[in-house]
């Protein structure tokens, strides 16, 4: 199993390498909301702070998440790219900027 953060992380990753792989490109995708499912099982930690963890059941791991309750969420996700003014705007893969774009 992974943590839902490290998740969240890889797809980041991910749609920063195809933002930059499509970088010059005549071609550009606007991405919309990014949708992700996924099997979780919770976990706290016997520590003073009592943290609580979110897993990934990853696909032949129902076994080890046997031992809790599994809920399966869908996160959407809104991709931005923050500007050089430190604004918001939307995340385009590949291509020429054209008007309105950063």
């Amino acid at each position: 199993m992974i943590q839902l953060s490290e998740l969240i992380a890889q797809l980041r990753r991910e749609l920063a390498d195809a933002v930059a792989e499509g970088d010059g490109k005549p071609l550009r995708f606007d991405i919309g909301s990014v949708e992700l499912e996924a099997t979780l099982t919770v976990d706290r930690e016997a520590t003073a702070d009592g943290r609580v963890r979110f897993w990934v059941v990853e696909t032949g791991g129902a076994a080890r998440a046997a031992h809790g309750e599994t809920q399966r969420v869908t996160l959407t996700l809104q991709p931005r790219v923050l500007g050089p003014d430190g604004a918001y705007d939307r995340a385009l893969i590949g291509g020429d900027s054209v008007d309105g774009e950063r």
